[in-house]
Formats: C-alpha cells, sequence, structure tokens
C-alpha cells in the first residue's frame, strides 16, 4: 500500500461516512444514529497507526488498551448530551457540556490509571 494512500485513505473513508450519515437520517433517524455510532473510527485509527508502527504487535496491543481506558469518557459524553438535549438545550450548549464531562472524564481516567500504575 503506498504511503499516501495510508495518510488519506482513512480521511476518505470518514468523509464517506459522514456523508453516509446526512443521507441516511432523511430516511431513518434510527439508522443514521447506528451509522453514526457504529466502530468505524475505532477501525481507522487502527489501520493508521497500524501502518505507521508497521504492524508492531506490541505497539497495537498498547493503542487498543489506551482506546479501551478512553471509551468510559465518550459514553460519559453521550448520556450528557442526551440529557442536554432532553432538557431543551441548543446544540451548541449541549456540545460545551458533552466535551466539558467528556474532558473531567478523560483527566479522571488518566490521573486514576497513573495513580495504580505507580
Amino acid at each position: 500500500m503506498s504511503e499516501t494512500w495510508r495518510n488519506i485513505g482513512p480521511v476518505i473513508v470518514s468523509i464517506l461516512i459522514i456523508i453516509a450519515v446526512a443521507i441516511v437520517r432523511a430516511h431513518s433517524r434510527t439508522a443514521a444514529a447506528v451509522l453514526a455510532t457504529m466502530p468505524i473510527n475505532v477501525p481507522l485509527a487502527l489501520w493508521v497507526v497500524y501502518a505507521g508502527a508497521g504492524g508492531d504487535r506490541a505497539t497495537m496491543a498498547q493503542f487498543t488498551q489506551s482506546m479501551l481506558v478512553a471509551i468510559g469518557p465518550t459514553v460519559v459524553f453521550i448520556v450528557v448530551v442526551w440529557l442536554a438535549a432532553r432538557s431543551g438545550w441548543r446544540l451548541v450548549p449541549m456540545l460545551a457540556a458533552g466535551y466539558l464531562s467528556w474532558a473531567v472524564g478523560l483527566g479522571l481516567t488518566l490521573a486514576a490509571r497513573h495513580f495504580l500504575a505507580h
């Protein structure tokens, strides 16, 4: 695989997924939500890391472990955005609250991970 494709391939796939969500949303919000939450970014990130690390098993194991640790704050993000949407918030405040909760959750997760490692 060429270096150019390894660099731009995941970006092109991501753009196509975003376009697909926009098209599917017009027919089914549920299908669009499923498409939006599918583990799509994970394989794309794995693709980038795998290519950059030359397929090194230790690098892949460390990367996937870090992804596993980081998934909790992402779930918190979605819950906070959902609660804000139910409360009638507009998009920007919803996202701001979601990202703030994600950042706090990630910080706490990383601090706990660091504390437990020492």
